[in-house]
């Protein structure tokens, strides 16, 4: 069976097409900016301008029509409604048009279960990204978020804290390169609430320390990371600890950074537990993970009318019923 995924929560369009266990297609284009951050109205017009190139490119590169695409899914929630009433309407009128089955994916389910294409069983996933932080796993038939950020997502914090810099949009590479040169640890505020996150006093000191003009931002950049990424793996090794699962994985846009993955990766050897990355192109928000989550789900009898494809912002992920 073929899929066909269109994701669009945020900044990145992205169009996807898998089997069962390969991905034939994997485009994106995401909107950025030399200064500040991302506006919902201007992502959704970047989206609904380049849906049609980007699914043609989807299809060419798959070699496939869409005659031959079995279900079409697309990103639900959560994120930017801008964006995912565009996502929603294109996937919608293809479903229509080609009389194709719909499935309405949870963004964050899919960033963990794109890894199992890579022989991961059951994972505990730490999914970081702009709009979410959260270390996830699956009990009792759904995803459990066993801990997640009480303010700002890490990314959208590291996107912040770049753009007070005056770095620009994305801003987490940026200031990953930065905190490689840094020397000297300063002191901010490390905030693990019980197994819960929060960014914005680091985010709020940091920037302090910054426009005092007293310390280097080299340094100041790598105590950010630092700082963050420490209460990142903290939580994590907890919940490796509660469920007794066996395996680790990193998904989202700031599984990029090295330095997160070096500190997880001692974590699990540490404990003894496998520790996976899927490819970078499958880490950030992409259609191919849409694509294999609605087949998983479609295979399993998940089927969507079309009035149940309502967009929802705030899709929970422990809201979605894993029946597959």
């Amino acid at each position: 069976m073929i899929a066909l995924g269109i994701e669009g929560t945020a900044h990145t369009l992205g169009i996807g097409i898998v089997t069962e266990d390969k991905v034939l297609a994997n485009v994106m284009d995401t909107l950025t900016t030399e200064r500040g951050g991302i506006h919902p109205k201007e992502a959704a017009e970047h989206h609904a301008k380049l849906m049609k190139f980007l699914l043609k490119r989807a299809l060419q590169e798959a070699e496939i029509s869409i005659e031959d695409i079995d279900v079409i899914a697309f990103s639900q929630g959560p994120g930017l409604g801008p964006c995912l009433r565009v996502v929603a309407t294109a996937a919608r009128a293809l479903a229509i048009r080609y009389n194709k089955p719909i499935v309405g994916v949870n963004h964050c389910i899919a960033h963990v279960e794109i890894t199992k294409m890579f022989g991961i069983k059951d994972p505990v996933g730490l999914y970081v990204s702009g709009g979410n932080t959260q270390v996830l796993a699956l009990e009792g038939g759904r995803y459990r978020v066993f801990g997640e950020t009480l303010d700002i997502g890490i990314g959208n914090a590291l996107d912040t804290f770049a753009r007070e810099l005056g770095l620009g949009f994305p801003g987490g590479p940026k200031i990953e390169k930065l905190a490689q040169k840094g020397e000297k640890y300063i002191e901010l505020p490390y905030a693990v609430k019980g197994m819960d996150l929060s960014f914005s006093g680091l985010l709020t000191e940091a920037v302090r320390k910054f426009k005092s003009g007293r310390y280097k931002i080299e340094d100041i950049a790598y105590s950010f990371q630092e700082t963050a990424f420490a209460a990142l793996v903290e939580v994590t090794e907890r919940a490796v600890a509660h469920t007794e699962k066996e395996e680790v994985v990193l998904v989202g846009g700031v599984a990029a950074n090295n330095r997160l993955r070096e500190m997880l990766k001692i974590m699990t050897e540490d404990r003894g537990v496998k520790f996976f990355v899927p490819p970078y192109d499958l880490c950030r928000d992409n259609g191919a993970m849409i694509a294999y989550t609605g087949l998983l789900m479609y295979k399993a009898g998940v089927m969507f009318k079309i009035e149940d494809t309502i967009v929802n912002q705030r899709f929970r992920t422990d809201e979605v019923e894993v029946t597959w």
